[in-house]
């Protein structure tokens, strides 16, 4: 018998894909890992988390546009406010303040990509390529327009390469660390590429439903990237900060506070004495058996 495999659903292009999969892999294995591990040793986290607000604060504009054509005021708004507070008093955005009291005011991933979901375009074929990684038609268009509005709308330093060759790199790295995790889940698994392209194209599902207000992600996500909740993780549940668990600061025991007193044990009662058991019954008659002897008449 002879024929050809057909490629899967969504996945034309799967035997190209695979191969800069696997190619991607062995460039992660020899070189992304290692350096994004020596930046995450390498530098403070202070220092790597104000250089991460700082690439979202340059990216809040966008996000703004991005609610306006969705129709989202209020979040553009928001959006926008968050741009300012932390564009002044949060020092050129390296300081989130505005997710802080009394602004509230979270940050908010949304793009191009995302207003064309949003209204109905299908994601289109799945391509998996190099410096990129997992994404679709829509998905990379939606990419590249995001990254040509502010080199085209506002200019130098956005379109230079002295400015955008260290962000992009910076923010790659950021995420390679944030998402380790994860890498590891997938590799561990019995196919590798599909269960990536399973996990990213739902990310997707799942990030545009929130848009609609539906799904896991509708009060919010905790990932940028793709993946928009921790690979394994339930469905309903998303972790409480954004930060990774491995990065939180230890807590000081000294200054940690006091555990609340046990509640005093309370003294149950005796119980009552057992009431005496009844007596035995009186043992059942024995009947003994004579001989009867009759007279004879």
């Amino acid at each position: 018998m002879s024929g050809s495999l057909k490629a899967p659903p969504g996945d034309p292009l799967a035997r190209a894909n695979y191969k800069s999969y696997e190619v991607l892999q062995t460039v992660d294995d020899k070189f992304v890992g290692p350096v994004a591990a020596g930046y995450q040793k390498g530098v403070p986290y202070p220092a790597r988390m104000a250089l991460r607000n700082f690439i979202r604060n340059v990216r809040e504009p966008v996000v703004a546009i991005a609610y306006v054509l969705e129709i989202k005021p209020g979040k553009a708004a928001e959006t926008v406010g968050r741009f300012g507070i932390n564009s002044t008093i949060g020092l050129g955005g390296m300081i989130d303040l505005a997710r802080s009291k009394p602004f509230n005011l979270p940050y908010r991933q949304n793009g191009l990509a995302n207003v064309l979901g949003y209204y109905g375009v299908g994601p289109g074929p799945y391509l998996f390529l190099p410096l990129v990684g997992p994404t679709t038609v829509r998905d990379l268009f939606g990419l590249i327009a995001d990254r040509l509005v502010l080199p085209i709308g506002v200019g130098t330093p956005f379109n230079k390469s002295y400015y955008a060759l260290p962000i992009n790199t910076l923010d790659a790295l950021d995420y390679r660390n944030e998402a380790d995790e994860d890498f590891k889940r997938l590799r561990d698994a019995d196919d590798p590429y599909s269960t990536y392209r399973r996990v990213y194209l739902q990310s997707r599902i799942d990030q545009i439903e929130a848009l609609h207000g539906r799904g896991p992600l509708v009060h919010g996500q905790v990932r940028y990237g793709p993946f928009a909740r921790p690979v394994g993780a339930p469905a309903g549940a998303l972790p409480a900060a954004e930060r990774p668990a491995a990065e939180q600061p230890a807590t000081d025991a000294a200054s940690a506070p006091s555990a609340a007193p046990a509640p005093a044990q309370q003294v149950q009662p005796a119980p009552p004495p057992a009431p005496p058991a009844p007596p035995a019954p009186p043992p059942a008659p024995v009947f003994v058996s004579h001989p009867v002897v009759q007279p004879i008449l």
